[in-house]
């Protein structure tokens, strides 16, 4: 989203936490356009990625990224797309910044 509340991608996810509809629907989050709600969507979302993995970090990431059918697809590993594995990188990469301050 690079901070854009109204953004919207190619695949149609939508916000900061760029909630694909079905999920924000699932989700009972009112405004995907509306950061609060959209990142509380997400924040849920997340948490319910990382109670599937079993607190696996890296499988969520992959999971929130491409979907939960391309990690099983892919035999629960990251999936073989470049913007997967990129973000998955990067997000993990942030993560270990933030955790050494």
């Amino acid at each position: 989203s690079n901070f854009n509340h109204r953004a919207v991608s190619r695949a149609g996810a939508k916000g900061l936490m760029q909630l694909m509809p079905q999920t924000a629907s699932a989700l009972n989050v009112d405004d995907v356009f509306h950061p609060n709600d959209n990142i509380e969507g997400g924040a849920r979302y997340l948490r319910y990625l990382l109670n599937l993995y079993r607190g696996n970090l890296t499988l969520a990431l992959a999971a929130y990224n491409a979907g939960e059918g391309a990690v099983a697809k892919y035999n629960y590993a990251i999936p073989p797309y470049r913007e997967t594995q990129d973000y998955v990188r990067r997000v993990l990469s942030f993560y270990e910044a933030f955790s050494k301050s």
